[in-house]
């Protein structure tokens, strides 16, 4: 069975879904402050970029692929285990850095994998398929955290049960990397994606797919940044940025980071509200699936309305809430509170499916042809550099008050969205969300959009 490595993969991706949360809300408990709760958010949101470069140059030579994979799952094995024996907060920053290092870097070495020995006119399933199977594995991570409490605490004493979580991860990891190592495909040379046509088919499968489980709360992946910027040649971008396109990056990276100030000091401020970590697994869960079950239908919408609108419309929307949240879930008694923050969560992940699918056909819409896959590289870019930014950001204004730090990172979103809903130009039904056909890549909906549903692992990092 030649996919029997994928079944190892999602079990590596159950430890790097409970890992996403575990962290801060472990750091949380030993006092962390809303800055260094940014800082965690920020570092591990920059840290995969240079490794998801490294890595990838490495995988272009074949015979390095199985060792990046099974180093990646090693080392998240390692240090999930090491964590909780860190002696203060600052050590697990650092910890923490390197565990989001080596899962962002071995993205770009899956993709290859995944699609050496296929036909390029069967990439878009098997991206689909990997992400699939990482899709589940993440969820079933932050199920995880939402049950262990549960089941724990009358074994290990409520003290020791998020120390016990980490080693229960680390497991997970540790027999992934097994599976693996047993299963692991070893392509020949010659079935390796080298030439540029083909890294350029895969880099806009990747830009343009549609995020899942993970991608509702976590908008930059490294693997996204690393096939996408394969192409960029900054001297052919000289004056090829044209006046909507510009004013859409500019919104971009307001949004962008706004969305990571709004996610960066969550943790603390759903611990400090009373609530417990299998209650904030639960809530992030009701965020993730949310975005996710609205994918296939915020296609269809956007097939058929102004996009202009619609993405202004997301945006206004995920602004207000972002404060709103905060407020409804302090009034009344716990369990309103908990109530009302899952059902804005899972509001908040319903705007990002919309806000996920349209951006990419706007960046592919306003574009000039001859440089799209440069603009959609500069796009993930503006992400990641977002979301150190907003990650910082929102730890900073979390100082002065909860309140203030959702106000900011929802004013920012506000602002991105008003800026979209100046592009006059994207007006015009169907005709505006449908960029031209791409002659690499002929896509499935209309939308730049593949027929995949789930996003590539490891990004329920912070969107």
């Amino acid at each position: 069975m030649r996919d029997r490595w994928l079944y190892a993969w999602g079990l590596g991706s159950v430890a790097f879904g409970g890992a996403s949360l575990l962290v801060p809300l472990y750091i949380v408990e030993l006092g962390a402050t809303p800055v260094q709760l940014g800082i965690l958010a920020a570092t591990a949101a920059i840290i995969g970029a240079p490794g998801a470069i490294l890595f990838g140059r490495l995988a272009n030579r074949v015979e390095h692929r199985r060792m990046l994979v099974v180093l990646t799952l090693a080392g998240v094995s390692v240090s999930l285990a090491v964590i909780p024996l860190l002696p203060n907060i600052t050590t697990i920053i650092l910890a923490n850095a390197v565990l989001w290092l080596v899962v962002a870097s071995v993205g770009p070495v899956l993709t290859m994998l995944v699609v050496d020995e296929a036909p390029e006119s069967a990439w878009s399933e098997r991206i689909g398929l990997l992400n699939k199977y990482q899709g589940y594995g993440w969820a079933g991570g932050l199920v995880l955290g939402a049950v262990w409490p549960l089941v724990a605490t009358p074994l290990v004493g409520g003290a020791s049960v998020t120390r016990a979580l980490f080693w229960v991860l680390a497991l997970c990891a540790g027999a992934s990397t097994l599976g693996t190592i047993r299963s692991l495909p070893n392509p020949a040379p010659e079935d390796h994606v080298t030439s540029e046509r083909r890294i350029r088919r895969v880099a806009r499968l990747l830009s343009s797919s549609r995020r899942g489980v993970k991608g509702a709360t976590f908008a930059f992946s490294p693997n996204r940044l690393y096939w996408t910027t394969q192409g960029i040649h900054p001297r052919r971008l000289v004056g090829r940025v044209n006046p909507a396109l510009a004013t859409y990056l500019i919104a971009a990276a307001l949004f962008f980071t706004g969305f990571a100030a709004f996610w960066a000091p969550l943790p603390l401020f759903f611990t400090d509200v009373g609530f417990v970590s299998g209650q904030v697994f639960a809530l992030y869960l009701a965020s993730s699936l949310g975005a996710a079950v609205l994918y296939e239908g915020a296609g269809r919408i956007a097939s058929k309305y102004d996009v202009r609108l619609l993405q202004s419309g997301a945006l206004a929307v995920r602004g207000l809430l972002f404060p709103v949240v905060g407020i409804v879930t302090g009034l009344g008694a716990l369990a309103v509170g908990l109530v009302a923050a899952g059902v804005g969560l899972a509001a908040i992940g319903l705007t990002w499916a919309f806000i996920a699918v349209v951006g990419t056909a706007i960046v592919t819409r306003l574009a000039p042809p001859g440089v799209r896959g440069e603009v959609l590289g500069v796009h993930t870019a503006l992400s990641a550099v977002a979301g150190g930014v907003g990650g910082i950001l929102g730890g900073w204004a979390a100082t002065f008050g909860y309140l203030v730090a959702f106000g900011v990172a929802g004013g920012l979103v506000i602002v991105g969205g008003v800026l979209v809903f100046s592009l006059r130009t994207l007006s015009g039904g169907e005709r505006a969300a449908q960029p031209p056909t791409d002659p690499v890549v002929a896509t499935a909906d209309g939308l730049g959009v593949p027929a995949v549903s789930t996003d590539e692992v490891p990004e329920m990092r912070h969107d």
